[in-house]
């Protein structure tokens, strides 16, 4: 990517969106940081982006709901790149009119700024939780979706309004659907994290279900993956999935990661952080063929690294704990 692009990043002081911003701007690229208005001008993780690399960093604050704003922010770019979402699974049960504004509204507004600004391409961020509980896998982009939690129906939305840009406006949309992502940064609601602070901090780990099975991309590889569709040809108008091709279970998660702790505690299952039965996704496995083929990209940081690296950042900065995940 040339050095004079400048890139729209939304959610960019979010976990996946900081290391974005922080690849890109690795690799010479300007980059505009799209972040939720706060009263205290909050940056999120891009305070830990290392100062040398802020000379390249533009803030723009706003609420992606508010199109004016999305519209203002696009000026002057040539890529964007949607990550800007409500992500937390157990709260869309909660406030699901949330959920629609943020991520179908907020994805519309990007793809309006991007149509009336002529932006050369945007990047939709999607999820796996699009596919619910696998009927084959690996799971690939063919696979039927299913929302099985309003927060996946919401993003089956922005989806599919980002691929309609495409084939009605010809608007350069590409959809990447990451898998399971973890590593530095992550927020403890998801499940890596909050094994890994209970390691760290209590004498039992309490989960919802042992048994789901996941397909967990370290962050690192997710960000390069963006990055490789957003620059790939092949990848405009479709939909391409990051993963490992790889599952696990999160009883082995856990097993993992008491090892590299160093510690042996009692592992119990708690009915108050399962999702409901019929919202529950049991297997996540997922096909990378066609991110390979379209860009070259594939995973290269395994588990075992990833969760060392992970647990590092954990015991350097200290996070607290929670006790309402569902897996």
């Amino acid at each position: 990517m040339a050095t004079e692009s400048r890139c729209l990043v939304t959610g960019a002081g979010g976990f996946i969106g900081s290391h974005l911003v922080e690849t890109l701007l690795q690799r010479g690229v300007r980059v505009r940081a799209f972040l939720r208005y706060t009263s205290n001008a909050h940056k999120g993780w891009l305070d830990d982006i290392a100062p040398e690399l802020k000379s390249r960093l533009e803030v723009f604050h706003g609420d992606i709901a508010d199109g004016r704003a999305v519209w203002e922010a696009a000026a002057d770019c040539t890529t964007i790149y949607h990550l800007a979402a409500l992500i937390g699974i157990p709260y869309s049960y909660v406030a699901p009119q949330s959920y629609v504004t943020v991520n179908v509204q907020g994805t519309l507004n990007v793809l309006e700024a991007a149509r009336n600004r002529q932006i050369p391409r945007t990047i939709v961020t999607s999820t796996s939780e699009v596919y619910g509980t696998a009927i084959y896998a690996p799971i690939d982009e063919e696979h039927p979706l299913q929302g099985q939690s309003p927060y996946s129906a919401t993003k089956i939305g922005s989806d599919q309004i980002a691929l309609s840009y495409y084939r009605a406006f010809g608007l350069p949309v590409t959809v990447v659907r990451p898998f399971n992502t973890f590593g530095p940064r992550q927020s403890t609601r998801a499940i890596i994290p909050t094994i890994i602070s209970q390691a760290l901090q209590r004498d039992v780990i309490e989960v919802g279900s042992r048994d789901p099975i996941r397909d967990m991309v370290f962050v690192k590889d997710t960000a390069l993956g963006f990055i490789s569709c957003g620059e790939s040809d092949a990848c405009i108008g479709e939909v391409t999935n990051l993963a490992t091709q790889v599952g696990v279970t999160v009883g082995e998660l856990i097993d993992q990661i008491q090892a590299i702790v160093g510690r042996n505690l009692p592992v119990v299952e708690r009915d108050e952080r399962k999702r409901p039965e019929k919202s529950e996704v049991f297997k996540l496995l997922g096909s990378a063929i066609k991110a390979t083929e379209r860009t070259g990209w594939k995973a290269e940081v395994s588990l075992a690294d990833g969760l060392r690296q992970t647990i590092d950042w954990f015991r350097s900065h200290q996070v607290a704990d929670v006790a309402a995940y569902r897996v």
